[in-house]
């Protein structure tokens, strides 16, 4: 993995959580036969460093879905406290 692309795509997304999981699908995608979206040095070239090129000059991009992820929290929050029970409860009839 070259440092300094990975420096350049770090500026990009700062997220490393995303960046980490961006790069990993777009290396999969590369693997199985997807075509790059910049042209690599030579034939040789890493995919891992191709995702990473592909960030930096902003070929590839991560889009969040806020929605999502707000309407996800609030359904586990909720669960959360639909579960909670005493102890107490549990010896009322006791």
């Amino acid at each position: 993995m070259n440092s300094e692309l990975l420096k350049r795509a770090h500026e990009k997304i700062p997220s490393t959580a995303v960046l980490v999981n961006l790069i990993s699908r777009r290396e999969r995608e590369l693997i199985n036969g997807a075509k790059p979206l910049i042209k690599p040095e030579s034939l040789d070239v890493d995919k891992c460093d191709i995702a990473l090129q592909e960030v930096a000059e902003g070929k590839l991009i991560a889009e969040i879905d806020f929605d999502a992820i707000a309407k996800a929290e609030q359904a586990k929050t909720k669960w959360q406290k639909s579960s909670v029970f005493s102890v107490d409860s549990l010896y009322a009839d006791m």
